[in-house]
């Protein structure tokens, strides 16, 4: 059964046992104000660019501050879903879902297809 990671230093422990790094990317939202996106990248390949091996990182997405980054989640009153822990798999799939106590997924905060 999936769990819901609310507090931001469980947050920060689970991506980063998985070498993850928080990502923000800021884009217009069509009505004139900026609308920011947060993403959790995994593992050094994600983060490559030009001649390193492994594909370019996410186009647009920059590395971010841990504290930035949860500032945000909190003030979009997002949390993370993750699965249950397997014995010997870190399992990095997530979903962002709202914190407001149903863990609902908003289509605008799924994770990006890689």
């Amino acid at each position: 059964m999936p769990k819901t990671l609310t507090k931001p230093a469980e947050i920060r422990q689970w991506a980063e046992a998985r070498a993850g790094a928080p990502m923000i990317l800021d884009t217009p939202s069509g009505s004139g104000e900026t609308r920011t996106l947060l993403n959790i990248t995994f593992g050094q390949h994600a983060l490559n660019a030009d001649e390193n091996e492994g594909p370019d990182r996410l186009t647009g997405f920059e590395l971010a501050a841990w504290d930035d980054w949860l500032a945000e989640l909190d003030r979009q009153g997002l949390a993370i879903r993750v699965r249950d822990e397997q014995p010997g798999a870190l399992d990095n799939d997530f979903e962002f879902v709202a914190r407001d106590g149903k863990g609902q997924t908003t289509n605008a905060a799924k994770k990006p297809a890689v």
